[in-house]
């Protein structure tokens, strides 16, 4: 008996995920503080395209909040939630485990305590492309991968993937410790810490953007490019080997793709949990289970969770603004629970 073959992606799957990233950018821009026509920000886009000269009735105000606030903060939740979803959906294809998120090879630990340790000494406050928090956190992340990769490759007997894993946890565990030592010695720091932690997408005009945009764009071109693979590597490495497929060459390639994107984000974002979860089962319970689907529909619909999840994280208590974190906590939570049960229901 043959077995059925995982359905290849439909266009219009992928025009349902442009038009959720176009509602939720649409909705960035027009929601918040200052609420603004539809309309009128429609005409004000339309305006500022080449050779397009169209009069959106909006004063230098209003036209300021939207192209140096609003927009280059949409662009990047877009690309930030594009980045966590795929790399989320990367390591579950890589490593076989349903469970795995972004953060599974210690980045979000080493990013956390390049960020605390700036932070703590007062290098900066977090906002700019050269401040140092940023810049720390994305070094923080690479020390705790390479470190990840060093330990795991020390595994003796252990199959390549137990290891890397368990290394993972081992490295994570020693940079969270550190990062509590040192927030406790300096308590005055840790609303500032707490925030990071937490994520927030704070934008300084378009710095953040144009600083992370080679680093996802050169990733998320791997990682998809690559998918095809990880379908072959659900039967097993073994099998997979006999089929011609290079196993240790794909995991590697997909595994550092994805490190270095997740880095390169939440050096800008902050540590934004369950997006790597939640958005690829969504797309594996609605589109199927191939990675071939899975993954780029992931990248539209990544970006426009993030998007709508900011969204909520700006307007629920207006004028504060509560970190995005906690709204992704909030969906991720139980999402969790409805993962384990659809697991232990396959077994």
């Amino acid at each position: 008996m043959h077995r059925r073959q995982p359905a290849g992606l439909r266009w219009w799957w992928v025009a349902t995920g442009v038009a959720a990233v176009a509602a939720a950018s649409l909705a960035g821009l027009v929601m918040g503080p200052a609420s603004l026509g539809v309309g009128e920000v429609l005409r004000e886009l339309f305006d500022g395209l080449p050779l397009v000269d169209v009069d959106s009735g909006l004063g230098v105000r209003q036209k300021a909040i939207i192209w140096e606030i609003r927009l280059p903060r949409v662009v990047l939740g877009l690309m930030v939630g594009a980045m966590l979803g795929t790399a989320g959906g990367a390591y579950q294809g890589v490593f076989r485990n349903p469970l795995a998120d972004p953060y599974l090879l210690g980045v979000a630990a080493g990013a956390g305590f390049g960020a605390t340790t700036a932070i703590v000494a007062g290098l900066g406050d977090g906002i700019g492309v050269f401040d140092a928090v940023p810049l720390m956190a994305f070094a923080g992340a690479l020390t705790a991968v390479a470190l990840t990769y060093l330990v795991g490759s020390a595994g003796g007997r252990l199959d390549p993937v137990t290891s890397l894993v368990l290394a993972g946890v081992a490295v994570a565990s020693f940079f969270t410790a550190v990062q509590t030592f040192v927030q406790q010695r300096n308590s005055e720091t840790i609303r500032q810490v707490y925030f990071f932690v937490l994520g927030q997408l704070r934008t300084a005009g378009w710095n953040e953007v144009l600083l992370i945009t080679p680093y996802v764009v050169v990733c998320l071109t791997v990682i998809l490019l690559v998918r095809r693979r990880m379908d072959a590597l659900g039967v097993g490495d073994e099998e997979a080997g006999s089929l011609g497929l290079e196993v240790r060459r794909v995991r590697v390639v997909t595994v550092l793709a994805a490190s270095l994107g997740t880095a390169a984000v939440v050096s800008v974002s902050g540590l934004i949990g369950f997006v790597g979860i939640i958005v690829p089962h969504t797309i594996r319970l609605l589109f199927g289970s191939s990675y071939r689907v899975i993954l780029p529909l992931t990248v539209l619909f990544g970006g426009a969770f993030m998007v709508a999840a900011d969204l909520v994280a700006r307007l629920a208590l207006q004028p504060a603004e509560i970190p995005i974190g906690v709204v992704t906590a909030f969906l991720g939570a139980p999402f969790f629970v409805l993962i384990l049960r659809s697991t232990r229901g396959t077994r």
